[in-house]
């Protein structure tokens, strides 16, 4: 078994503790057997520091919710968009999954749709910008 097949068990397996808020024995049994019978048929040339890349974000990106959230209590959001992103490439189900799940962490973004021709559409709240009433 190779790093990137363990990576996405190991990833099945977090979601299912997270959906089911157990970590009791039985439910580690019925989570692994789900993890392993889950199908697997979209295989694509994915490489173990993409995965690493991914862990990585997810580290800074909890800091940076907190920080976000600090800046939207103290200072109002009011103005929102709505902006594509493009998906990086060699993107396996679990590393979009993973991307929709950083993008969405921070508390001013929120992925509306995943378009699997390689887009994300992302909501975005952003500080009103004020106008410059010197310039002119």
């Amino acid at each position: 078994m190779d790093a990137i097949a363990i990576l996405n068990i190991v990833l099945r397996l977090v979601i299912w503790f997270l959906l089911t808020s157990d970590l009791s024995l039985p439910n580690i049994i019925i989570g692994l057997g789900i993890a392993f019978l889950l199908p697997s048929s979209y295989r694509s040339p994915s490489v173990l520091k993409d995965w690493l890349g991914v862990l990585w974000e997810i580290i800074i990106a909890i800091p940076q919710a907190y920080i976000e959230a600090i800046q939207m209590i103290l200072r109002p959001h009011n103005n929102e968009e709505i902006v594509r992103e493009t998906v990086k490439p060699r993107r396996t189900p679990g590393l979009i999954f993973l991307d929709i799940f950083l993008i969405t962490f921070t508390p001013k973004t929120i992925v509306l749709k995943y378009d699997e021709q390689g887009w994300y559409e992302v909501h975005r709240v952003t500080r009103r910008k004020t106008p410059n009433l010197e310039s002119g």
